[in-house]
């Protein structure tokens, strides 16, 4: 182990102790407010056997991750590539510009009472919740990363006579890519934050629901546990990413390297 999750892992523990002896030994915290490790426990086995609200955790996990997926796909599909095009074209900014500056600081909850109006209570409302609260990242980054790109790069690509499909797929987009995954990460905590709120209504399955069920059946440790879950999906799906940025940035790294030698 490095040294970093060394760190990690030992503020965990210490977390983890103080914990009990809050909950447990001491009695610091009444078990109506916050629960205790072995009822935290108690109530994961429960939603992972017997199920609650309506699955098992499996269930409800497999439900929510699902949504995250799809609101954040189409999120990038559509968010990057129109930054893209605010970022480059003058004349897309001052058309498409005024519209998004409208919509931008419209909460993405505000949108769940038309998103069922329009779509009724399914997935496909949820998904649109989670579209909105990640599309605005993605579109503010990509944005950006081409107004940072320097000068000299554009005018080397303009003096070679870089046709405009190649000069998107090996100038503009390479050059703005550090933005975009920003934005991209910024997106996906979006997804998981909005993905909790959405589910609070018309759920039958997801994390949401585990949460809401749970608040009704003033149910402290099933609470907790759905919390956890939603914290550990999140940091998992948002390592994948880290990867996926590695592996795609792997020569603006190298470069960095180089430029320290």
């Amino acid at each position: 182990m490095s040294r970093r999750m060394k760190i990690g892992a030992a503020t965990i523990l210490c977390l983890t102790v103080l914990w009990y002896v809050a909950t447990t030994l001491l009695g610091l915290i009444a078990p109506g407010r916050f629960p205790s490790p072995a009822a935290t426990l108690t109530a994961l086995n429960q939603v992972s056997i017997a199920g609650y609200a309506g699955g098992t955790l499996i269930e409800h996990v497999l439900n929510s991750l699902k949504l995250v997926a799809m609101g954040f796909i189409v999120a990038i599909v559509t968010g990057v590539p129109l930054g893209l095009l605010m970022g480059w074209s003058r004349r897309a900014e001052a058309l498409i510009n005024p519209v998004f500056l409208i919509i931008r600081p419209i909460p993405p909850l505000a949108w769940i009472p038309l998103a069922i109006l329009w779509l009724g209570l399914g997935d496909s409302a949820k998904v649109m919740v989670i579209w909105f609260a990640a599309f605005v990242p993605s579109v503010i980054n990509a944005y950006a990363g081409v107004r940072t790109i320097e000068r000299p790069v554009l005018e080397a690509a303009a003096m070679l006579g870089t046709p405009g499909p190649r000069f998107v797929r090996e100038v503009l987009v390479p050059a703005a890519s550090p933005m975009i995954f920003t934005g991209l990460r910024l997106s996906l905590q979006a997804s998981w934050t909005t993905l909790v709120a959405a589910e609070l209504v018309g759920a039958f399955y997801g994390l949401g629901r585990v949460l809401n069920v749970a608040q009704q059946d003033l149910y402290p440790g099933m609470i907790l546990v759905g919390m956890i879950a939603v914290a550990i999906l999140g940091w998992a799906t948002t390592k994948l990413l880290a990867m996926a940025e590695a592996r795609a940035l792997g020569w603006n790294q190298a470069a960095a390297l180089a430029g320290r030698g």
